[in-house]
């Protein structure tokens, strides 16, 4: 029964999109990452990614991470400066003590600028980031 089906509600994990310093191209970048806020490792974890406007979309990205520790983030993709002024969303699925968790997280149009910089838990730079 629909009742019976427990779905359990995400808390502590959250996807930034950080602006770094490459070094190879010398210039900034735009990645987004996963970060894991709890006291326990999230395993098999899965991101499906993709960014659209009103007359334009990119192709769906699926990232196997895998297990992603405690208060630690990991790296899911380049963000190309093409698509930042996109709607990006990060379909994140992970299990965590036996059970599957499921959040979508949206970064709505032009919401990925320097202006909205701000600090990013468990990582020692700024960016912008969705909860």
């Amino acid at each position: 029964m629909k009742k019976d089906i427990e779905i359990p509600v995400v808390k502590n994990v959250y996807v930034a999109v950080v602006k770094e310093w490459n070094t190879e191209y010398e210039m900034h970048d735009w990645n987004a990452y996963i970060i894991n806020d709890n006291e326990a490792q999230i395993d098999a974890v899965m991101v499906v990614s993709q960014g659209y406007s009103t007359d334009k979309k990119t192709s769906k990205f699926r990232h196997m991470l895998g297990t992603v520790a405690p208060k630690s983030a990991s790296k899911i993709e380049f963000i190309q400066d093409k698509v930042i002024s996109f709607t990006n969303e990060f379909s994140v699925t992970y299990f965590l003590d036996n059970k599957l968790f499921d959040k979508k997280f949206v970064f709505r149009k032009n919401t990925i600028n320097d202006n909205a910089l701000q600090d990013i838990p468990n990582m020692e730079i700024k960016g912008v980031l969705v909860k």
